[in-house]
């Protein structure tokens, strides 16, 4: 049976690019604006408060993952208010094995692993916009056994270290994201495939991009009427269901395109085109320029 959402994260190609362990004691504060890259946290010991531009505060503790697959702001504190004794809350200090915020002096606070990562996928954005724009896990037994594994890695010098680092915050990526699963995930993928009716759909539309499917087609395979069907996806995924099926056919385009499988002709019908033409208008509609330019800017080095 296809897979929806490993799909997705197999397209998105997501890979650790920076990962260091930080510390905090007494006042400290760390502030992040937009950067572009996804970023990622986990609390190895301790608790803070973090605050993403937009969002309610949420308080951070030991054993828990925070995934902001989108680049936006955010600070980062000390969970309690605290006189600052001279220190600057915005005090970065380097150590041989961490970095520490706040006073340098004495025992940590919180002690967490924080990054960035990318996703290799040339069309990243798009893809990245049927995820949640926060992900945050606490008491899920298998992503704390990974945070378990993590904080024992850093914390010992063994061979291939920052290679078995990087695999397991993959791991981490892709645990965490499946751990939104359900009604309460915000809209996306993974709230639409936590709905047994809309999973049917999707699973569908991933199985056979070349169908021409049509809203009642797919409310069929939903076991929906169509307005209950409609309805339903576009308040859990937050697009229409022919949006999502373009989306969908045009991320699979692009990755063709990028690894050079195949002939105009030939990609057009493996995404549900009848004509290199009507694929051409298609594509260059969603996408900005036609399929042709986009091969060629974006051929791998």
């Amino acid at each position: 049976m296809i897979d929806p959402f490993a799909e997705v994260i197999t397209l998105l190609q997501p890979s650790v690019t920076l990962t260091k362990l930080a510390s905090g004691a007494g006042a400290w504060r760390v502030e992040r604006r937009e950067s572009g890259q996804p970023f990622y946290c986990a609390i190895l010991e301790g608790s803070s408060r973090l605050t993403i531009d937009g969002q309610e505060p949420i308080e951070l503790r030991e054993g828990d993952f925070v995934l902001i697959p989108s680049p936006h702001g955010f600070t980062m504190t000390n969970l309690e208010p605290m006189p600052s004794e001279g220190v600057d809350p915005l005090t970065v200090t380097k150590f041989a094995d961490e970095t520490r915020h706040g006073n340098p002096d004495g025992p940590p606070d919180i002690r967490l692993m924080v990054g960035h990562f990318v996703f290799g996928s040339p069309d990243a954005a798009l893809l990245v916009s049927l995820l949640p724009e926060r992900v945050h896990v606490r008491g899920e037994r298998r992503l704390a056994t990974l945070v378990k594994l993590l904080r024992e890695e850093a914390r010992e010098q063994r061979p291939a270290r920052d290679m078995i680092l990087a695999r397991l915050l993959e791991v981490l990526l892709i645990e965490a994201l499946r751990s939104t699963a359900g009604a309460a995930a915000p809209p996306g993928l993974l709230r639409g495939l936590a709905d047994g009716r809309l999973a049917a759909a999707i699973r569908r539309m991933h199985e056979d991009p070349t169908q021409d499917w049509t809203v009642e087609q797919l409310a069929r395979e939903a076991a929906l009427s169509r307005s209950a069907f409609f309805d339903r996806f576009r308040r859990a995924m937050g697009i229409t269901p022919m949006e999502y099926l373009l989306s969908w056919r045009m991320a699979l385009a692009k990755n063709l395109l990028r690894r050079k499988e195949g002939g105009m002709k030939e990609i057009a019908e493996r995404v549900g085109y009848r004509s290199a033409s009507a694929f051409s208008v298609a594509f260059t509609r969603f996408v900005g320029l036609p399929p042709t330019q986009y091969a060629r800017e974006e051929m791998p080095s």
